[in-house]
């Protein structure tokens, strides 16, 4: 059985690539920059003619530097670092507690710059001006306590807040620690999960390679004979350049590619699939601190069709079987790389490459018992275009690896069940009806309805919805406390690789996600060139969501335009939902100039979490502010809002609302919802039944 990788290790690889393409592409734009500017500046000295002769040289340079840079493969990998199951270990450290401001006390009044002041003659003037001045000293002396017992009352909450943010920055650390040496004695044991997980790593997570090299792998163990055996893609015919040199034709006055030579484009092409065999080879034993390796089968594949049949696949250009011992012995830097595979260690290299003409691999990962893993590749099924059965199918697959009993059902008579799926659990298992919506909009609140309508009909224990879209507030709040569970898009995909199933959206592929406390931002939810962060703080602790409708007038503009917990932003990214940096507790970024034409309002709305304090109202909410910052956190000013009321489990803060001439001006809220946060947006016109 064939499965993606779902270890740590892997997600560590997939950061560490993803990290090292962003500095390519940054080298490139520097690259490209300062290849514009040395242009601008021959052009601006030479002549037409001059100029097109140095750029038609210079992209000739170009050709003969790629070429070198393939020549040179092998020997530039070998000097990279190898793969070290130290480098995953991580420093238990912490940001250390910055207070800022809240680490200067508040400085007391100085009772000698409280003179009375006075002219007067008389006793009791000047009494009078000594009884002024002390009143105006305690007067001062009590504010700057008062301001002082705050300041270390915020202190205290605040250094208990990033007690807490350190204690699970520690926990996490020491976790992915304890997977690191989990691992590590996995393979030391010659586990074969363990050993596949990290030496596929190893190769993916390598900075051997260069940009525009595949990286796929499949591989598996033999623990009984320690052999490696793995599937490796192998860069196409297209990684040689075509041209062998540019050349300016005046008469023309155009460029003119000059064609390299198919058999020399051949013998490179060979050349460099040699290397990268044995750079593959290399990379591998040279990660193999703890001897678990004796040798590697390794076959090296390129995707495309296959000459004989014209079926689309994977076409084996070269294999390998390695000892360890004898490749030790072999000095690369110095090697003629088709000369060490085919005749050195014995491998098989096509003649004919460049025309697919194949190999016979001797051994490939599926010949071993233990289950293949597989990273990298861009093959995983669209669940938008997957066909609705096999969409049905991969669903069911996902129950019974998650450890249940599922099976699809007969397309007719089937009661609105796509999957009935039983859960062996004892007191929180039972039956289970699945229903399946292969959706590119947000699933209707009528699905969910009629999801629980099925439940109580079939007698279920639970109703599970799965979509390859997402739900709206309508939807999650009608699911509120009944046996319902949602599984949006994002969501399914991420159960479907950590059960070691395939699948994606669009073109987007999976969602990213790292092992580190705090990863970089992804470019698809990059904040807005021009926005504004409003902050907002309250005292008391009861728990709050707080909310963002977009609106026109007081009706919301969609339910996607409803920015809370199970919304964190909106479709065109104007506002979204940030982490609170203190002293606030929740934030919301806004571009007011993104927001949508037919919006002249955004209303800021807080609500109980019934979840958190199922009791509690807003009687407790007080002293709540927003301030307003700007990119850099600079504080730009403070809005007061209203106190909350017994009673109450929602309240509209306030709204900004755009004005005739473009701006936005602030409107103070106070009005209250005893019934929660589904009353405030059914006033708002979001359906929820």
């Amino acid at each position: 059985m064939s499965r993606r990788s779902t270890g740590f290790v892997g997600v560590w690889a997939e950061v560490q690539r993803q990290q090292q393409r962003q500095l390519e592409m940054e080298a490139r734009q520097r690259r490209r920059e300062a290849q514009q500017a040395q242009a601008y500046q021959r052009r601006a000295a030479q002549s037409h003619r001059q100029y097109r002769q140095a750029e038609a040289q210079r992209r000739t340079e170009e050709l003969d530097a790629q070429v070198e840079s393939l020549q040179g493969l092998l020997a530039a990998g070998c000097r990279t670092p190898p793969f070290r199951a130290a480098s995953l270990m991580r420093p238990e450290e912490v940001q250390p507690f910055a207070p800022g401001p809240l680490a200067q006390p508040v400085r007391m009044p100085d009772p000698h710059h409280y003179q009375a002041q006075t002219s007067g003659w008389t006793a009791g003037r000047r009494a009078q001006a000594q009884a002024e001045a002390r009143a105006r000293f305690e007067h001062d002396w009590h504010a700057a306590q008062a301001a002082e017992a705050a300041r270390q009352q915020q202190l205290a909450a605040y250094r208990q807040q990033y007690q807490q943010w350190a204690d699970g920055q520690l926990a996490e650390v020491r976790r992915h620690n304890a997977d690191v040496v989990e691992v590590t004695e996995g393979v030391r044991r010659g586990d074969p999960d363990a050993v596949v997980e990290y030496f596929s790593a190893a190769l993916y997570a390598s900075q051997a390679w260069p940009e525009g090299f595949p990286r796929q792998v499949a591989a598996a163990y033999d623990p009984a004979a320690r052999q490696l055996v793995l599937d490796w893609e192998l860069p196409g015919i297209g990684i040689v350049p075509e041209a062998k040199s540019v050349r300016y034709v005046s008469a023309t006055d155009q460029d003119k590619e000059m064609p390299r030579p198919v058999g020399q484009r051949r013998a490179l092409y060979r050349d460099v699939l040699a290397q990268c065999a044995l750079l593959v080879l290399h990379e591998l034993f040279a990660a193999d601190e703890l001897g678990a390796l004796e040798s590697v089968a390794l076959n090296g594949f390129v995707d495309g069709h296959d000459p004989t049949t014209g079926r689309p696949g994977q076409i084996f250009v070269a294999t390998v079987m390695a000892p360890q011992a004898s490749f030790r012995g072999l000095h690369l830097a110095q090697v003629e790389a088709v000369s060490c595979l085919t005749d050195g260690l014995r491998g098989q290299l096509s003649a004919r490459p460049d025309q697919l003409a194949p190999v016979r691999p001797a051994r490939r990962p599926q010949d071993i018992g233990n289950r293949v893993v597989a990273h990298g590749g861009d093959e995983e099924p669209d669940l938008y275009t997957m066909d609705p059965i096999a969409f049905e199918n991969l669903v069911a697959d996902l129950f019974r690896a998650m450890g249940m009993q599922a099976v699809t059902t007969q397309r007719s008579n089937d009661g609105g069940v796509d999957v009935d799926a039983l859960d062996p659990a004892p007191i929180r298992g039972g039956k289970i009806v699945v229903q399946v919506k292969r959706y590119r909009n947000t699933v209707p609140p009528t699905a969910v309805r009629d999801l629980y309508g099925t439940v109580q009909d079939t007698g279920a224990n639970k109703g599970v919805l799965v979509t390859t879209s997402r739900f709206g507030p309508g939807s999650h709040t009608f699911a509120n406390g009944k046996p319902l569970e949602l599984v949006a898009g994002p969501e399914l995909v991420d159960l479907l690789h950590r059960h070691g199933l395939r699948g994606r959206l669009g073109e987007g592929g999976r969602p990213g996600g790292g092992t580190t406390p705090e990863p970089a931002p992804d470019p698809a939810t990059r904040l807005p060139d021009d926005y504004n962060v409003l902050g907002m703080s309250w005292a008391g602790g009861v728990a709050l969501d707080v909310c963002a409708l977009v609106c026109s007038g007081n009706r919301v503009l969609s339910e996607d335009h409803f920015v809370f917990f199970n919304n964190p932003q909106t479709p065109d990214g104007s506002v979204r939902a940030l982490p609170a940096v203190a002293p606030d507790k929740a934030a919301v970024c806004v571009s007011f100039d993104g927001l949508p034409q037919g919006a002249d309002r955004l209303v800021l709305v807080a609500a109980v979490d019934p979840e958190a304090n199922p009791d509690a109202d807003l009687s407790g909410f007080t002293d709540a502010r927003i301030r307003l910052l700007d990119p850099a956190m600079s504080e730009l000013g403070q809005l007061e809002v209203s106190d909350g009321r017994p009673g109450e489990t929602a309240l509209v803060l306030g709204s900004f609302r755009r004005r005739a001439g473009g701006d936005w001006d602030f409107v103070l809220g106070g009005k209250g919802y005893p019934g929660g946060l589904e009353e405030l947006v059914q006033d708002h016109g979001i359906e929820v039944e």
